[in-house]
């Protein structure tokens, strides 16, 4: 690990990165977090039966279009063209919840973690506020890069 902080100059002052003398290449992030919450709402999200309609689709497609705002809502992150934007929201009954995994893939010459971590935030957020009428509970939890792979160093979670 190295003590200087990229996104400092030398004299301590805040900058982007410039990356411009950086070769493009494929680089892919993974991304994932979980959104806990009763029982009694995990079934009725998985029922359809809520009062904001199909609350998975709209979490992935807000999803989706975060991955997309990220330069936007990050300072100091690079507008990047994102290739690819899978997100996958998968119910969990045993532990009522639902698992979030975003995949975000680009051509660039800088990496796309942060594009991948505001989807799966965003997403989970999406299914809190469609569901916090009938539970005030959930909780948004374990938001992580799993993975990145491309640029200087690959990186796999334990």
């Amino acid at each position: 690990m190295t003590n200087k902080l990229s996104h400092l100059n030398d004299q301590g002052e805040i900058n982007m990165v410039d990356v411009s003398s950086k070769s493009q290449s494929i680089r892919e992030a993974t991304a994932s977090g979980k959104v806990v919450m009763a029982k009694e709402t995990f079934e009725q999200i998985q029922l359809g039966n809520t009062p904001k309609g199909d609350i998975i689709a709209t979490a992935k497609i807000a999803g989706i279009m975060a991955a997309k705002q990220t330069s936007n809502l990050i300072p100091l992150c690079h507008p990047l063209p994102l290739q690819k934007i899978a997100v996958v929201i998968t119910g969990n009954e045993q532990l009522a919840c639902y698992d979030i995994e975003v995949i975000v893939k680009t051509k660039a010459e800088t990496g796309v973690e942060m594009e991948a971590l505001t989807a799966v935030s965003v997403a989970a957020l999406t299914i809190y506020d469609m569901a916090k009428a009938i539970d005030k509970s959930i909780t948004i939890t374990d938001i992580k890069l799993v993975s990145k792979k491309g640029g200087k160093s690959d990186y796999l979670s334990l």
